[in-house]
């Protein structure tokens, strides 16, 4: 079993930083069982960090000792291994585009999948299913800016969208106009304003 181990620490290590390892890849070592038992195992030793079931990943390594990786990077490596969308929360969104000052404290994330609560070393990911429109434009300006509206709500919505004119590019409030017949009547209605400029 020590042998099982180390080589999935092996394996791992020649994986990039914070890449999903998942147990149904390392077959190649042993069984499903002994494949499972060794990353617990690691697990609890802290050498692996869980993401979810049968989903782990190595701890970044730095000259202060090992860490978690930033919560986008778990975000990250959970789309890319579950197949889910996940895109930071409007408030997130809104700070980063200027529109707020408040710095959200939490974690959290919207996604197409289950709402749940994910501990990765000591931080812990609050991801929470979104409708789909919450989750267009992925990695576009335009995509956040959409959650932050509607983060921001119908009251703030005009002074948002003037604002957003001022931050985005041409190109992204295009994208934002092209996708208004699939958001909520509000902002569709704040968003058609855009169209003039777009």
């Amino acid at each position: 079993m020590q042998r099982l181990a180390q080589e999935i620490l092996e394996y791992a290590a020649a994986q990039s930083e914070a890449s999903p390892l998942r147990a149904k890849e390392l077959l190649h070592l042993g069984s499903r069982a002994a494949v499972d038992q060794a990353l617990s195992r690691l697990h609890r030793r802290g050498e692996l960090l869980r993401i979810s079931r049968g989903l782990y990943m190595r701890p970044i390594k730095g000259r202060f000792g090992a860490r978690s990786p930033s919560p986008a990077k778990v975000a990250e490596t959970l789309s890319a291994a579950t197949g889910e969308v996940i895109v930071q929360h409007g408030a997130v969104a809104a700070n980063a585009l200027g529109l707020t000052t408040q710095v959200p404290v939490r974690s959290i994330y919207l996604t197409s999948g289950a709402s749940r609560r994910i501990k990765v070393g000591a931080q812990v990911l609050e991801l929470r299913h979104a409708p789909n429109w919450q989750l267009l434009l992925v990695g576009e300006p335009a995509g956040d800016a959409v959650r932050a509206l509607s983060w921001l709500g119908e009251k703030q919505a005009p002074n948002t969208i003037k604002a957003l004119e001022r931050r985005l590019s041409q190109t992204e409030l295009k994208a934002m106009t092209e996708v208004r017949g699939r958001l909520p009547t509000w902002m569709a209605r704040e968003v058609s304003a855009l169209v003039a400029h777009a």
